[in-house]
């Protein structure tokens, strides 16, 4: 079976879409799963329906990386998009083609080449996910380094190469997953003008020619194929060897903050996708972190006392499944500035997500770190649910009842791993989180119902404040752990419907 490259893909009579040359219209800083499933996928798309006609240049942020096998397959990848879509499921298949290359900077010819894409007439956007940790700045990057350590060095030598060769400023859309992305990425930038004395010519060009986008990105990319016997029932299918296969859900949104001209210039309106954009990502991101974590939040650790252990069994249980429904209709939406049919499209589209036949989602992965989850992405719709009806939420008041119940199952013992409790079900399970938090429920593990909650919601550190000031709270916490332990939590969340 040969390799795929599009003189495979002539050989086999491949019908799908694919644009073998174009001009390089994007620099982007990142080669992984995520953004050969999201931004590539998006300018592959712009490329056939809105005539685009351009491609992406990859660039490793890291020395070890991808770009031997992509510049193998000629930068060409088998995607997969899967999961359901109002109600049904899909599985869509397309080979992308919207990438050229990908450069590893760290070996001379690969800087130097990047350095001549900095230069390019037909460069137009810088677009990176060089994960969380990638937006900072390392004082000891130098101008002169091939390259810079920092990915914030890495684009201060290509725009200030650019800038002396007298070109056009960029669009500069950051996808990395932390507030304000962009504007963080301007700042560290700024701070490398500064060291290396760049000028204030160059200054303003960063400033004011350059276009600096923070963007909220949404969509789950499991990647690579992990069962052998799956891939090889995928190459066969194909017809050729792909070691690039990835794979994503078929949701997909890509906010990008920015001025209203910018929505024209990007190909993504005109090919029908959705990349909004927005004057300020702020609501979307409160409305990805409310509806979409919060739901996870908010109901897997009393489904999984409850005997499960994939979302997608959840959705398929009438209880837990109208249990989320309310919550996030009647409690959490109602919190929210965005448009109401928004907020309820995006609300359904968590439901098709979350029953994904194609992604085995773990209840227990997601139980990871509860206690800050907890409150920053359920308190705050609690809170302001409180302050717009003056009466308690059921669904997220039991949510709190489950997480604490959660954290005081049956608990056998403290160890490395972390605090070690069994559920009705009958099997030990580990609770995962900050140690001083595991640290707290092991200490009150003897304590009766109403002593542990009076403990759990006085503990500021947990919360920011004491949480018995809110009327009624304390004593339906009770009621609702009393409930999870005596009757299981299905018939807790049965009992706020």
């Amino acid at each position: 079976m040969e390799k795929l490259s599009y003189e495979t893909l002539e050989k086999l009579g491949y019908q799908g879409y694919l644009l073998k040359d174009a001009p390089e219209k994007v620099l982007q800083f990142g080669e992984g799963n995520f953004l050969r499933a999201f931004v590539n996928y998006w300018f592959d798309v712009s490329n056939e329906k809105a005539g685009w006609n351009g491609k992406c240049v990859l660039v490793q942020p890291i020395a070890p990386g991808l770009s031997g096998l992509i510049n193998d397959q000629q930068g060409l990848y088998t995607l997969y998009l899967r999961g359901r879509e109002n109600g049904g499921r899909v599985d869509k298949k397309r080979v992308i083609s919207s990438v050229s290359r990908c450069l590893n900077p760290y070996e001379k010819a690969d800087f130097d080449a990047m350095m001549e894409v900095a230069v390019s007439d037909s460069l137009e956007y810088v677009v990176s996910n060089t994960t969380e940790a990638g937006i900072v700045y390392e004082s000891a990057c130098q101008l002169d380094d091939v390259p810079a350590s920092s990915f914030p060095g890495k684009l201060t030598q290509v725009l200030y190469k650019r800038w002396q060769a007298g070109k056009p400023g960029l669009v500069i859309l950051s996808c990395e997953l932390i507030d304000n992305n962009g504007m963080e990425l301007l700042k560290c930038v700024n701070q490398y003008v500064d060291q290396w004395g760049l000028g204030d010519g160059f200054k303003k060009y960063v400033n004011e020619d350059c276009t600096f986008c923070s963007t909220l990105v949404d969509r789950i990319v499991p990647g690579r194929v992990k069962d052998p016997a799956e891939a090889a029932k995928m190459e066969e299918a194909n017809g050729y060897r792909d070691q690039l296969i990835d794979v994503g859900e078929i949701f997909g949104v890509w906010n990008i903050e920015g001025p209203a001209w910018l929505e024209e210039k990007l190909p993504f309106k005109k090919a029908g996708l959705n990349c909004p954009v927005v004057p300020d990502v702020t609501p979307y991101k409160k409305r990805k972190v409310r509806i979409l974590n919060g739901a996870h939040t908010g109901f897997v650790l009393g489904a999984y006392l409850a005997g499960f252990d994939i979302v997608r069994d959840c959705m398929q249980d009438d209880t837990l499944r109208d249990f989320m429904n309310k919550m996030l209709y009647e409690e959490v939406i109602p919190t929210l500035p965005l448009d109401k049919k928004d907020l309820e499209d995006f609300a359904g589209a968590v439901q098709d997500r979350f029953n994904n036949p194609f992604v085995d989602h773990e209840l227990m992965s997601i139980s990871l770190n509860s206690t800050s989850k907890w409150r920053s992405r359920n308190m705050p719709s609690f809170l302001e649910y409180m302050e717009a009806k003056g009466e308690l939420p059921p669904c997220l008041t039991m949510s709190f009842a489950a997480y604490i119940a959660f954290f005081s199952g049956d608990v056998q013992r403290l160890d490395d791993k972390g605090l070690v409790c069994r559920r009705p079900k009958g099997n030990e399970y580990v609770c995962s989180d900050d140690r001083w938090v595991l640290e707290f429920y092991y200490e009150h593990r003897g304590d009766s119902p109403e002593e542990l909650v009076h403990a759990v919601m006085t503990n500021e550190r947990m919360w920011g404040r004491d949480l018995t000031e809110v009327d009624g709270f304390e004593a339906a916490v009770v009621s609702g752990l009393k409930l999870i332990r005596e009757q299981g939590a299905k018939a807790a969340f049965a009992a706020c419907l």
